[in-house]
């Protein structure tokens, strides 16, 4: 997701039976249906455990927002960005960690992983294959291995 995409969503997002959510606001105001990861789903559960903790001004109503701070307000995005960088310094962290890195090592692992571009595409939200290939970025080393796994002539040369 992009930090927009994350600060933005809310309960009615998420479908927890269809493992989903929906990003109602993505780039260019397109919307999209990414899955959820069975870890993620367990972070978020543990969260509505404890969620109602910071909606309880009666005056506001039930914030619709999945993320709240302490005063029971929609994460922002700065919010969201110094909250990460609080968490590298807490845990040791020498180079700073951006959201967008955490992004784009998604999009990294995802390709290296499957090796299929137009999925990666997809999941990201881009409209431009281009930009999804500029955006993930493979060693050399890794290509040559998944030319020797999946290319016909490479395997009958094995």
């Amino acid at each position: 997701l992009r930090l927009s995409e994350l600060a933005d969503l809310d309960l009615n997002d998420l479908d927890v039976k269809e493992k989903t959510v929906l990003i109602r606001h993505g780039k260019g105001k397109k919307s999209r249906v990414v899955p959820v990861g069975r870890y993620a789903l367990i972070a978020l559960q543990n969260w509505f455990g404890i969620r109602h903790q910071f909606t309880t001004d009666p005056g506001l109503g039930e914030n619709p927002a999945i993320f709240l701070s302490s005063q029971g307000k929609r994460l922002s995005v700065r919010s969201i960005q110094q909250r990460i960088k609080h968490w590298c310094k807490q845990h040791g962290f020498n180079q700073m960690i951006h959201p967008h890195m955490l992004r784009h090592s998604f999009a990294t692992h995802m390709l290296e992983s499957s090796g299929d571009l137009r999925a990666v595409q997809e999941l990201l939200g881009h409209s431009n294959i281009n930009t999804t290939q500029i955006y993930t970025h493979l060693d050399f080393q890794h290509l040559a291995e998944v030319y020797d796994q999946a290319h016909p002539h490479a395997k009958k040369n094995k």
